[in-house]
C-alpha cells in the first residue's frame, strides 16, 4: 500500500512502472477509456491505471477527475474485493493534495461502501477505508458530512480493533474530524478515548501518530466526560506527560494544552492526578524551549499547581522559581524532587543567558551621541 502523509492520506512516491514511452495525454484517454468501458476487467484495469498515473503527478489527478463517478460504482459492485481494493486505491489517489476531487468523491456517494468496508473481513480493504478516510476528513466540507454519515462509531471500532496501520490513520482521520464542533460529541459518545491511550504508550512519542493522538485528547478533555476518560484510564496522564517531555514541538504543545484544560476546568479535582506523574520537569523545560503557546501555557500551569491558587501576601513574589519550589516542596519521592530542582536550575540558566544576550544587544545599539554607556546597562535588569 502506499505510504501515508500527515493528514492528506498519502505521499506521492516515484512508480517505476511508467512508460517513459507513452505520452500523459494518451496515457489518460486510455485510462478514461477502461474505465467507462462495461466489461469489468477493463474497469480494473482502469481503476490499477488511474492509481498508477496519479500517484505522482497532480495534473492527472485533475485530468482524471471524470473517473470519479465510474470508480465509486466499482465499490457497489457485489463480492469482488479486487474491484473493492483498486478502486479505492485509485480513489486515494485521485484525493491526495486535492481538494476538489476529495469533494467531488463524496458527493458522488463514495462514503457509504467505504464505510461498510470498515467492517470486512479483509485487513487490506479495512485499512484502505480507513486509509480513504483519512484523506477525505482532510477537507473541511467534508467534515460534518463524514461526521453525519456514521462513520465515526466504525472508526472508533477499527481504532479498538483495526490492524496496526488501520488504527493509525483511524485516530488520524478522527483527529481531523474533530477539528468540526459538531463532530466532537459524537467522538465522545463513542469512548475512543481507551484506545486512544492504548495507541499512544508505546509508540515513539515524536512521531506524528502521536502528535494526532494528543490533539484528538486535548479536544476531547474540553468536556467532563472525556477528563474523566482520561484520568480514569491507567496510564492516561501519564502518556500525555510522556508527550509534553519527549514530542515534537506541536506536540508538546497539545499535551500541555490538555493538562492545562483539565487543571483550568477543576484545579482541585485534577491537580494531584497531574502532579503525580511527574510533570514539573517537562513543564520547567517547555516554559524556555517550547513554541511560544506552549511557553504560555506551560507557565499558566505551573501556576495552577501551585499549592495556593490565591496570590501570596507580604513581599514574596509570584517568580517562576517561587511557584515551581512551592510544587517541589509537595512532591514525593527524591527521585521526581530531584530531577525538578535540576531542570529548575538549567531553567535559570538559560533564562540568565537569553537575558544577557538581550543586554548585550541593547548595549550594541547605543552611541556615545545617543546615551552615556551606563545610562544604556542601568535600564536592562535581568529577568
Amino acid at each position: 500500500m502506499d505510504s501515508r502523509s500527515s493528514s492528506d492520506g498519502l505521499n506521492s512516491t516515484p512508480d517505476s512502472s511508467s512508460s517513459p514511452t507513452s505520452s500523459p495525454s494518451s496515457a489518460v484517454q486510455r485510462a478514461l477509456q477502461l474505465i467507462q468501458s462495461d466489461d469489468q476487467d477493463s474497469k480494473l484495469q482502469g481503476a490499477q491505471e488511474i492509481r498508477r498515473l496519479t500517484k505522482t503527478s497532480h495534473r492527472c489527478r485533475r485530468q482524471l477527475s471524470a473517473s470519479v463517478g465510474p470508480l465509486v460504482s466499482m465499490l457497489r459492485v457485489r463480492d469482488s474485493t479486487e474491484s473493492h481494493e483498486s478502486a479505492l486505491l485509485a480513489l486515494l489517489n485521485l484525493a491526495v493534495k486535492d481538494e476538489t476531487n476529495k469533494i467531488k468523491i463524496v458527493e458522488a456517494g463514495a462514503l457509504e461502501p467505504i464505510i461498510s468496508f470498515l467492517e470486512s473481513q479483509s485487513s487490506n480493504l479495512q485499512e484502505y477505508a480507513a486509509a480513504s478516510l483519512l484523506t477525505l476528513s482532510a477537507s473541511a466540507v467534508n467534515k460534518p458530512i463524514i461526521g453525519s454519515s456514521g462513520a465515526i462509531p466504525l472508526l472508533v471500532e477499527t481504532l479498538r480493533h483495526g490492524s496496526p496501520q488501520a488504527k493509525v490513520d483511524s485516530v488520524m482521520a478522527l483527529s481531523n474530524l474533530s477539528t468540526h464542533p459538531s463532530n466532537l460529541t459524537i467522538i465522545l459518545e463513542a469512548k475512543p478515548i481507551p484506545s486512544i491511550v492504548t495507541l499512544l504508550k508505546p509508540c515513539k512519542k515524536s512521531s506524528k501518530t502521536a502528535e494526532k493522538c494528543c490533539a484528538l485528547i486535548e479536544s476531547l478533555v474540553g468536556f467532563d466526560e472525556g477528563r474523566t476518560a482520561l484520568t480514569s484510564e491507567e496510564g492516561g496522564v501519564l502518556a500525555v506527560i510522556e508527550v509534553l517531555e519527549n514530542g515534537s514541538l506541536q506536540s508538546r504543545e497539545h499535551a500541555v494544552g490538555a493538562l492545562l484544560t483539565m487543571c483550568q476546568s477543576d484545579r482541585c479535582r485534577y491537580r494531584e492526578a497531574i502532579l503525580k506523574d511527574g510533570v514539573i520537569p517537562g513543564l520547567l523545560e517547555l516554559t524556555v524551549q517550547g513554541t511560544p503557546k506552549s511557553q504560555t501555557k506551560a507557565h499558566t500551569l505551573l501556576h495552577l499547581l501551585r499549592d495556593s491558587p490565591y496570590p501570596r501576601p507580604e513581599l514574596q513574589a509570584d517568580t517562576l522559581e517561587n511557584i515551581v519550589c512551592n510544587i517541589i516542596s509537595q512532591i514525593d519521592g527524591d527521585d521526581q524532587a530531584g530531577k525538578a530542582k535540576k531542570m529548575l536550575a538549567e531553567m535559570v540558566q538559560v533564562s540568565m543567558e537569553q537575558s544577557l544576550r538581550h543586554l548585550q544587544q541593547r548595549a550594541l545599539v547605543c552611541t556615545p551621541t545617543d546615551l552615556p554607556i551606563s545610562a544604556c546597562t542601568s535600564e536592562v535588569s535581568l529577568k
